[in-house]
């Protein structure tokens, strides 16, 4: 964290210091990090003490203390360190990571949100603004009410743009988020059916992503999304300048020539008003050119040439794991672990992927349930399964109960008997059925949604065709 005395983060949280005197306040510097996981406490950080569901963060001072913290926020007094102690924690780690930019005027907040595609765009901009200068962006999907100030509090002074993913479950979720980093450049990616069980519906979905291009000031930015209708329809929304991204006709920055190689990685041509550049994704997915062009928009704003953006973009590789992570075993069997998390529209964007991925190759989906889409949901999956049946897939195993709709899709939409549909309740009997059956050449896609642990499922199989 840039540095503050525990005096002046009393001061902004609106605190009170227990544990030391004033003078004592005064000359204690915390410097190091903070966290809320006592486990990730280092040399001069600070430990704020949340209350959980099922933990207190206050038992765990005394750890973060052996770790290295040199204070904590606190709601009520605690022995082992110093304590800053506020009526609420978390309105107090907002204050704090608030002040840390507010103190930061030559600082850029680039805001993202969307239903799916977060944080791949968040990984590929941080990749490409990072050859022009210092810039700090969420680790993982860290975009909640604790990710952002976690991720604020990294900041340096010599940082240049720190750029966030926002997450939201319901409305005013981001509006909230901009209230802590209020952004400069805001991008929404698209709106679709994650976490519609939620919104309600899908107007409610568009209705809260688009708190963040409200935020923006009249100075700020707008990247949207030329080819989502909702997301387009923000620009009425925003005080912003607002540049359209996509391969939209009216797209400020467009893709076009999309092609895509063996290993599912586009390449295309880049048009923003007279200039075109040739691009080729290190990362594979038709979906990431979408997210490409808000990267380029963004990268252009901060003064980047379209020669420095395609250079950068096409070194920009997988950075969180579990996002069309592909890893290619000695035996020749690709596992594609995209399950972190799922929704109809990237389980679509995977599917696609697999096809294009496994011309002249066996290809296996390996699929769990979408939550949280309400009533939708059975209608959902079992699209899944007519998608699978059209993307020309050898075997699906459907694993859990809440993912059943999508073999009764497969089942419905293939008829000619060359699709074998296995329906299991545990990523054991998955395991079991892939590696007893997969053949050298052979592709797999994994995916869910994260509470499935689909994830850890492809990580065997990757553990699994090692081993064999």
């Amino acid at each position: 964290m840039i540095p503050r005395t525990l005096a002046e983060i009393a001061a902004v949280t609106e605190g009170r210091v227990f544990g030391l005197d004033p003078d004592g306040a005064a000359r204690l510097v915390v410097d190091g990090p903070v966290v809320t996981d006592s486990r990730d406490a280092g040399s001069g950080g600070l430990y704020v003490a949340r209350i959980g569901a099922e933990r207190d963060g206050h038992d765990f001072v005394p750890a973060a203390a052996a770790a290295g913290a040199v204070a904590a926020l606190t709601s009520r007094p605690v022995a082992g360190l110093p304590c800053v102690v506020v009526d609420d924690v978390q309105a107090a780690f907002a204050a704090l990571a608030h002040d840390l930019i507010a103190r930061r005027d030559d600082l850029v907040v680039v805001g993202i949100t969307g239903s799916s595609g977060k944080t791949s765009t968040k990984d590929l901009l941080a990749q490409v603004l990072a050859t022009a200068g210092e810039t700090v962006a969420n680790v993982g999907s860290l975009n909640s009410e604790v990710g952002v100030p976690l991720t604020v509090c990294r900041i340096t002074p010599t940082t240049r743009v720190l750029v966030l993913e926002m997450g939201a479950r319901g409305a005013g979720h981001v509006r909230y988020l901009t209230t802590i980093a209020p952004p400069r450049i805001g991008v929404v990616l698209n709106v679709g059916s994650a976490h519609v069980g939620e919104f309600g519906s899908r107007a409610g979905i568009a209705q809260a992503k688009g708190e963040l291009v409200e935020a923006l000031p009249a100075d700020g930015l707008a990247v949207l999304n030329a080819d989502d209708e909702a997301v387009a329809a923000m620009a009425e929304r925003t005080r912003a300048r607002v540049v359209l991204v996509g391969e939209h006709p009216r797209a400020d920055v467009r893709a076009v020539d999309v092609d895509l190689d063996e290993a599912g990685r586009a390449h295309l041509t880049l048009v923003a008003g007279e200039q075109r550049h040739p691009v080729r994704l290190a990362v594979s997915g038709r979906h990431q050119v979408a997210n490409a062009l808000s990267v380029v928009a963004v990268a252009r704003e901060l003064g980047l040439s379209l020669l420095e953006i395609a250079s950068a973009l096409g070194a920009a590789g997988p950075v969180s794991r579990y996002r069309m992570e592909v890893t290619t075993r000695a035996d020749g069997v690709t596992i594609v672990n995209d399950a972190y998390n799922a929704n109809p529209e990237s389980m679509a964007a995977a599917l696609a992927a697999l096809e294009v991925m496994a011309r002249g190759r066996r290809a296996w989906a390996v699929l769990g349930p979408m939550f949280e889409l309400g009533e939708e949901s059975d209608a959902a999956h079992r699209a899944v399964g007519e998608d699978v049946a059209r993307r020309g897939v050898a075997r699906l195993i459907v694993v859990g109960a809440a993912a059943a709709a999508i073999a009764e899709g497969a089942d419905a939409a293939y008829d000619r008997g060359d699709l074998v549909v296995d329906r299991v309740a545990t990523t054991e009997e998955a395991l079991a059925i892939v590696t007893h059956y997969v053949r050298p050449g052979d592709i797999v896609l994994v995916k869910s949604s994260n509470g499935a642990g689909l994830r850890f499922l492809g990580d065997r199989l990757v553990e699994a065709v090692n081993a064999r």
